[in-house]
């Protein structure tokens, strides 16, 4: 632990996974303890069944009547949304399960140009290959353009194309922006298309009756990713895919082998959730969030949810005006993520030309460098399109305080200061 990153500081800043949760330790220790496997309900009774009511109350979150449908705890957001990839192509034809891609036209997947980058990871994997993921415009603060996505759409029809999958994101990796779902679902229904929602990172705000309208339209979605291992502080790792029609995830991936779920068994063989899995072995992800909610309360991730919000917004209206900040979009975030340039004196006076970019594009990184040779904070940069290396502020350990975030603008500048 002396070399390791201190992840549940309050000042690191680095991820989306930040935070350091009592009750989910002390659940993954048991976890840990019982050492058992989710494939069978005759190994993990008691985790199977919390499985099944976590994830019912989560569909229930999201919209779906009577929280009905199906899902499945993943190791990460990029699994899930690679499930929810396979389970759309299986709708579509289910005939790819046994012949593979080759008895298929050539299907074509959409998702915003600032979507994550596990949708074309995922579309590799699978055969679909990624020049068949389409990247559709966002405008200014990140959120995809519907009517870009209906042109691209009519495009690939017109080659004689299948499109088959829409992913819109809730809560982009580096602005935080929510596509608007209400009018991705209305195309996707027009086009019969199936609706992913990803919202790994901004799955949490969905706990929140203040921010949860930012999600609207997400109860339309036939699948929605939501990684609690974010903004929920619920330790590594704890990825859920939530699909809205039930039995299909076991139709697309079971193998029926009979050394796992004989057929005979003495109960309810639809506990048995191995077969709805890619992997076999499957580590019990569920406890620490079912542990974290029954202590917490919903209430409690309410809290947690406002607060690292209300943190964003503080640091936004710090910086927006002060002297040698900049930036990146205009307006307030709408989740924790905060975006701008420190400008060090020496470019202040520039006029700005790819002189000023040149060199402005240095400095956060030389920043980040000085960061973690001291070891005192931990904030993310990153060139986007045609904008240089700016910092990515995000916030989602409620540990983190008002002090904390003046702390972190006073070293930017102590570290900055003679770039």
């Amino acid at each position: 632990l002396k070399y390791a990153i201190k992840t549940g500081h309050p000042r690191y800043f680095n991820q989306l996974s930040t935070g350091l949760d009592m009750v989910g330790l002390a659940a993954d220790w048991l976890t840990s303890t019982a050492n058992t496997n989710m494939f069978t309900y005759e190994i993990a009774p008691v985790f199977v069944l919390l499985e099944y009511v976590t994830l019912k109350k989560m569909r229930e979150i999201i919209g779906w009547p009577g929280g009905s449908g199906d899902g499945i705890f993943s190791p990460g957001g990029a699994i899930s949304n690679m499930y929810a990839m396979m389970i759309a192509r299986f709708k579509m034809f289910p005939e790819v399960k046994e012949k593979g891609m080759a008895a298929l036209p050539r299907l074509i997947a959409f998702t915003s140009e600032h979507s994550h980058f596990s949708l074309k990871k995922g579309a590799a994997a699978l055969g679909i290959g990624t020049d068949s993921v389409i990247l559709i415009k966002c405008d200014e603060r990140g959120k995809m353009i519907p009517s870009d996505l209906e042109r691209r759409i009519l495009e690939a029809k017109q080659k004689g194309f299948v499109p088959f999958l829409v992913s819109a994101t809730a809560g982009t990796t580096v602005y935080g922006a929510f596509d608007p779902l209400l009018a991705v679902a209305d195309i996707c229904k027009k086009y019969k298309i199936w609706m992913h929602v990803d919202a790994a990172w901004g799955g949490g705000l969905l706990m929140s009756r203040k921010h949860k309208w930012k999600l609207s339209g997400v109860e339309r979605a036939n699948s929605v990713t939501w990684n609690p291992h974010k903004m929920m502080g619920v330790p590594l790792q704890c990825s859920a895919l939530l699909v809205r029609e039930e039995g299909l995830m076991q139709n697309c991936n079971q193998m029926h082998a009979s050394y796992l779920f004989q057929q005979d068994k003495h109960y309810d063989l639809s506990y048995d959730t191995g077969d709805k899995a890619l992997q076999c072995g499957r580590h019990v992800d569920v406890f620490k969030l079912w542990l974290m909610w029954r202590a917490k309360g919903t209430t409690g991730f309410e809290a947690h949810v406002d607060k690292c919000l209300e943190l964003a917004e503080y640091l936004y209206n710090i910086i927006k005006n002060r002297e040698g900040y900049e930036m990146v979009f205009d307006g307030k975030p709408q989740h924790t993520n905060v975006c701008f340039w420190y400008i060090p004196p020496s470019l202040r006076t520039l006029e700005d030309n790819e002189e000023r970019m040149s060199r402005l594009s240095k400095v956060a990184p030389v920043i980040k460098a000085r960061m973690m040779e001291y070891g005192t904070t931990m904030v993310s940069y990153q060139p986007l399109g045609d904008k240089v290396n700016f910092f990515r502020m995000v916030i989602s350990n409620p540990a983190a305080t008002h002090q904390d975030i003046d702390f972190l603008i006073e070293e930017i500048e102590r570290l900055g200061q003679d770039l």
